[in-house]
């Protein structure tokens, strides 16, 4: 068996009666790039964290460079020589280029009969690293003070400073311009011509042809096939993808108010961020926002409501432009805004379902700046049966709920607000099908009483299904703009991708 050879032999896993994983049966050849797609829920993320050690399988054999392999942590997997480099980065910023490969493992020498750190060595092997891997990065600059572009590459060779045989890389493109990009593959091309295999996941199609030399794709936890770059097409990939779904009809939908729009925005620009966004709300519509991660939705969504700066563009609610927004000026507006991260930025964890229900109206409850219980109650009540929240005590911390009952708590929250205007980032993320679709009902019936509403969502089914219309965003611009009714699941998906139809 050759080095750096990944086999599978029908690996699965399975969470109770779902099975998340269907048995997989493998090999990954070495000294190749495998790129893994799938949309989210697809699997892909359960087989990596299985190569990685993090994941233990229900069923299956595996065999690495070889050597049957049984992991039970991480560190297993490490010790199999393989090294994952996941999309968030793990690197210090005021710290140096060298330390941060280093961290952990800082070489010493005695000096006066105590142990110090070996900076000389430090860097010296850091520069050594770097410059094999064909890269002139000063070694003592400080992290920080890198572009995003260097960074990931830093983080690549910190991986490769512990010489793994495997190197599983999760979305390392997903924050890089397109300049970082072309710097992160020459060092992807460097590593597979020194023989390291490479797992390779992402959703931007481009770049499989660019980098990849095979493609492997699951589908509801299942392996569709494997397929060679230069045998295929991104058509044949997106195919294999969403398979007869791709070709799914969206049913029809109420058609919005047409009129003057309640939301009006005109070239909204954050450098670095995005640029030149644009786009009408009307009253009763669904708006989506397609779009990969790293697109600039959920920034966009931010500036518009006051919670991050702008540098440039106009915001208007009703026709009359909003100056400096800011919280409380966008929400006396009526604005609402349920955030992709609900346990951090959505509610309070520690404190009651009846708490997390007022807290966006406490100005409207309160009297006299007084939080009066008995005044709260029917806010309470009245979310708890219109959401069909499911507690058995609204005094029972929100933590002890599932995620689908935890996001309407979100949800309702804002509602207590009485907004008209609502943003709904990701509200469908974590949570099950029988929540999603309680979810996507709730923002149909508020769209029949007049709420306008923008949705996020990193699924295109889910905006097929929800919007009205969907405008879609890649690197930070909007690139289209679709009715539902008129595109398909395979071409929405490729505008997210690739920024222009087939």
């Amino acid at each position: 068996m050759t080095q750096g050879a990944i086999e599978l032999d029908g690996v699965a896993k399975a969470y109770g009666p779902t099975l998340a994983l269907a048995p997989f049966t493998h090999r990954f050849e070495p000294g190749r790039v495998h790129a893994l797609m799938g949309k989210n829920g697809s699997g892909k993320s359960t087989l990596i964290k299985i190569l990685a050690g993090a994941v233990k399988p229900t069923l299956g054999r595996m065999t690495i460079s070889g050597r049957p392999a049984t992991f039970d942590s991480p560190v297993d997997a490490f010790k199999a020589g393989i090294v994952t480099v996941h999309q968030e980065l793990s690197l210090v910023p005021v710290l140096s280029v060298g330390e941060n490969i280093y961290l952990g493992r800082l070489p010493h020498r005695r000096v006066l009969g105590r142990s110090v750190v070996d900076w000389p060595r430090v860097h010296a092997d850091a520069t050594r690293l770097l410059h094999g891997m064909g890269l002139d990065i000063d070694s003592k600059a400080p992290v920080g003070s890198l572009s995003v572009g260097q960074q990931q590459v830093v983080e690549i060779v910190k991986a490769m400073s512990f010489e793994p045989a495997i190197l599983l890389l999760d979305e390392p493109t997903s924050a890089l311009a397109s300049r970082e990009v072309e710097l992160l593959f020459d060092l992807v091309r460097r590593l597979r011509s020194g023989g390291v295999t490479m797992i390779y996941i992402t959703h931007r199609m481009n770049e499989l042809f660019e980098i990849a030399d095979t493609c492997t794709v699951l589908r509801d936890g299942r392996a569709v096939g494997t397929t060679a770059m230069a045998a295929t097409t991104p058509d044949g990939i997106v195919d294999m993808m969403f398979g007869d779904i791709a070709r799914a009809v969206r049913p029809p939908r109420r058609a919005a108010t047409r009129g003057a729009p309640v939301l009006t925005v005109r070239g909204l620009t954050r450098a670095g961020a995005f640029a030149d966004v644009s786009f009408d709300l009307h009253r009763g519509e669904v708006l989506g926002f397609a779009g990969l991660l790293g697109a600039g939705r959920t920034e966009v969504l931010r500036a518009v409501f006051g919670a991050d700066p702008f540098d440039t563009g106009t915001i208007a609610v009703d026709g009359n432009e909003v100056r400096h927004p800011s919280l409380r000026r966008m929400k006396a507006l009526g604005v609402g805004y349920t955030p992709e991260n609900r346990k951090e930025a959505g509610l309070v964890q520690v404190r009651s379902v009846h708490d997390n229900l007022c807290l966006a109206s406490l100005g409207r409850i309160a009297r006299h700046g007084f939080i009066n219980r008995a005044r709260e109650k029917p806010f309470v009540d009245r979310q708890i049966e219109g959401l069909a929240i499911k507690v058995p005590d609204a005094q029972l911390p929100v933590s002890s709920l599932s995620g689908g009952n935890q996001q309407k708590i979100v949800i309702g929250n804002w509602l207590n607000t009485r907004p008209r205007i609502m943003f709904f980032d990701e509200p469908s993320r974590g949570i099950d099908v029988q929540a999603k679709q309680q979810i996507f009902d709730i923002m149909w019936r508020e769209a029949a009483g007049g709420l306008s509403s923008v949705f996020v969502s990193s699924e295109p089914e889910e905006l097929l299904e929800v919007a009205d219309r969907i405008v879609v965003m890649r690197l930070g611009r909007i690139v289209a703009e679709v009715l539902p009714s008129a595109v398909t699941l395979a071409e929405l998906y490729r505008l997210c991708m690739e920024g222009r139809p087939s």
